[in-house]
């Protein structure tokens, strides 16, 4: 007996099948998360309750010990950062059959690519207008007022005068000594930068030759070379603030920094809805973003390990 034709297959109920689009979101998420993957990241999945705390204990000096006497105690009153879970975010299309039915294969990739790519600018958004509050900043859609212009890494940000300028070897150089003076590690820091100051060091000849170099096989994403010993990677995602003149923040710091805490990955849900004759696709995340070693949301008693540049856009 003949197979019967047609039939319904993997490929003609495609739409029904949310491993599939879950499985391309998540590889589309993964690409394009630049920000998110050089923080500290703390995974809250299947978890209850909308705060996490998390201790941000002081450092301890040592002591001399002198002969014959007790040791010296240490007692610090130690304090937290809490990261609230409030970052919902989600993707939704409503596909009528007729459009699934005549549509080419490809509209599923671009709505999971599209999908993929829309979420993970949220998490990085949201870590960029974090860094923004570095050094007591406003943060979220306004520049920081403790953030230096590029120029000369020095002189403070005035939103007022709108007084940026544009990336130099300088100001590079005196923020990683901020980070030295603040006995940051030398390991596991990163430098943010928009693609206008990407396009400043590719005119500036040093960084082409020794001091700015990368080995074409970049693990992360956005990773454009390595610059005096730190990682250096592009985003579009240093963006303008909203109400501000054209500028753009960079962003250089240690992984401890921030933290992103996840509650629920990235996931797809698909529901037919018969009384339209459509499916309905949904991709979602939740999560929470907080500074760690940051002085304008920890404290300034805390070690900041994140500093902010402007410059032009």
């Amino acid at each position: 007996m003949a197979y019967p034709t047609p039939q319904v297959t993997n490929t003609t109920a495609a739409t029904f099948i949310p491993e599939i689009w879950s499985d391309e979101i998540i590889a589309a998420y993964k690409k394009n998360l630049v920000m998110a993957n050089l923080v500290m990241k703390m995974n809250f999945k299947g978890k209850k309750g909308d705060v996490v705390h998390i201790p941000a204990p002081t450092r301890g000096s040592a002591s001399l010990k002198a002969a014959s006497t007790a040791v010296t105690l240490i007692a610090d009153t130690e304090s937290e950062v809490q990261v609230s879970i409030n970052r919902h975010f989600e993707y939704s299309r409503f596909i009528e059959d007729i459009t699934e039915a005549q549509a080419l294969s490809s509209m599923r990739q671009f709505y999971t690519t599209d999908a993929g790519y829309a979420l993970s600018r949220a998490v990085d958004t949201d870590l960029i207008n974090l860094g923004r509050s570095s050094n007591g900043g406003a943060g979220t859609n306004a520049y920081a007022t403790g953030a230096f212009i590029g120029g000369d890494g020095t002189t403070a940000y005035v939103a007022a005068n709108n007084n940026e300028s544009a990336l130099t070897d300088a100001a590079i150089r005196r923020t990683i000594q901020r980070l030295d003076d603040n006995d940051t590690p030398m390991d596991q820091r990163f430098f943010i930068i928009p693609p206008s100051s990407r396009n400043t060091l590719m005119g500036l000849a040093r960084y082409t030759e020794q001091a700015f170099v990368g080995d074409g096989n970049a693990i992360r994403n956005g990773e454009i070379g390595n610059l005096y010993g730190i990682p250096v990677f592009t985003t579009s995602n240093c963006d303008t603030a909203s109400g501000t003149a054209a500028a753009r923040v960079c962003l250089m710091g240690h992984r401890d920094s921030m933290v992103l805490v996840e509650q629920i990955g990235i996931r797809s849900q698909i529901q037919y809805k018969q009384d339209y004759l459509s499916t309905l696709f949904t991709s979602d995340t939740l999560y929470g973003v907080a500074g760690l070693r940051n002085a304008g949301t920890v404290g300034a008693a805390k070690s900041a390990s994140l500093f902010a540049l402007l410059v032009p856009a």
